[in-house]
């Protein structure tokens, strides 16, 4: 097994909290041993309550389950970041002891154990909003020798939506107006749109099949596809009609004009099924080769090697999340070339999308959730060396205009 997945594994928190926690914080926050006893307890309470509500799944109705699985995640979240904070906490108190300050540290143990819980929850709940309100990001894309009817062209992207627990019918459907009224040319669905089986959640996904587009509506695998069952999702996906890009490719055209838009398997479907490992020169393989523009849809930025090699002028990911919430946003960066925005891999442009949902806890906090629409423009000289991260422009969550936004 990769060192990266029990790292990145959230258990690991879990089993250290009551011990850990405890000690630190709860001795200058009660009295006696009784008071102590009694917030070990609440704590281990609620770690058995996480892993319980990360496999639960709720049916319609069922109020019980529901409010199970919200708490169990909310608090998922929040003792992930009391357990940072209590880290640096003592990393603080330390310091303070090692330059003669100890009369300072001993007169703020009790206030800054308070404080810790006070801005855990503080960001749990900011995150919890941010996670619910994804905002829409406009970024510009240069291609070199860009045909003039080729400038503005559009792709909406979302990614990483991981309908399951707590993303539900409501939210997926709210994400599908937006996207329509963002008036793309294509859409690009970009992995790990489920967590969870057909049967649990076709009811959820079912909005998807209102995605409109004049070019297309497409769809690449992520990791969580094939942890949920991916044959069954592939088949539901084309139900819904929308185009599974599997290591092939798709030819627009556009007057004189012609974009490729292909698609891969994610970076780790070999691991579930050999026939289906991730290939981005397959995908290319066959399409016109005075193509003007050679976009490839791939979950994992990890594909980038392989897209630059293959000759792909741009490629669209999600998977990073942006590192969810702080302060793994910091981590993330050292799992993955690339982990947000817009970057440059020799000729590849590469665009990290922080997506549009979350996985596990519900929490934003520090790195907002997004809608993408990606644009086309002309750019008279292609960089011939990595480039700063482009300026994206943002809309509020609640205005699904764009600027400069076109008529179909």
């Amino acid at each position: 097994m990769s060192v990266r997945r029990p790292f990145l594994n959230p258990l690991w928190l879990l089993l250290s909290l009551p011990g850990y926690i405890g000690w630190r914080l709860l001795p200058p926050l009660t009295t006696g041993p009784v008071g102590v006893g009694a917030g070990i307890l609440i704590l281990i309470g609620a770690c058995l309550l996480i892993p319980r509500a990360v496999r639960t799944q709720a049916r319609a109705g069922d109020w019980f389950a529901t409010a199970l699985i919200w708490t169990g995640l909310f608090a998922m979240g929040f003792f992930s970041s009391v357990f940072v904070l209590t880290l640096l906490r003592d990393l603080s108190l330390v310091a303070m002891h090692l330059v003669d300050a100890a009369d300072v540290a001993q007169r703020l143990r009790r206030e800054s154990a308070a404080w810790v819980l006070a801005c855990a929850l503080a960001s749990s709940l900011v995150g919890l909003l941010l996670a619910r309100r994804p905002r829409t990001v406009v970024v510009d894309i240069p291609i070199a020798e860009l045909p003039e009817v080729l400038h503005g062209f559009s792709i909406a992207q979302i990614s990483d939506l991981h309908v399951g627990p707590t993303i539900r019918r409501g939210f997926v459907a709210k994400i599908v107006a937006r996207v329509n009224a963002l008036q793309a040319d294509a859409i690009a669905v970009t992995g790990d749109l489920v967590d969870g089986s057909v049967a649990q959640l076709r009811e959820h996904t079912a909005p998807l099949a209102e995605l409109m587009a004049p070019q297309g509506v497409y769809f690449v695998t992520g990791n969580h596809e094939y942890y949920s069952g991916e044959a069954e999702w592939t088949v539901e996906i084309r139900r819904l009609g929308i185009r599974v890009l599997k290591n092939e490719h798709v030819v627009l055209r556009r007057e004189h004009a012609i974009v490729v838009i292909a698609g891969v398997t994610d970076w780790s479907a070999h691991r579930f099924d050999a026939a289906q490992r991730s290939d981005p020169a397959a995908a290319l393989r066959g399409a016109p080769p005075d193509a003007d523009v050679k976009i490839l849809l791939a979950h994992q930025p990890s594909s980038a090697p392989g897209a630059a090699a293959a000759g792909f002028d741009l490629q669209i990911s999600g998977h990073t999340h942006g590192g969810q919430f702080l302060p793994w946003n910091f981590l993330v960066r050292y799992f993955q070339p690339f982990t947000v925005g817009l970057e440059r891999l020799q000729s590849l442009w590469v665009y990290v999308s922080r997506g549009t949902g979350y996985w596990g806890p519900p929490n934003r906090f520090g790195v907002g959730a997004e809608i993408t629409l990606l644009r086309l423009v002309a750019a008279s000289v292609q960089p011939k060396s990595p480039a700063p991260t482009a300026p994206a422009s943002v809309i509020p969550a609640n205005d699904p205009t764009t600027p400069g936004q076109r008529s179909p």
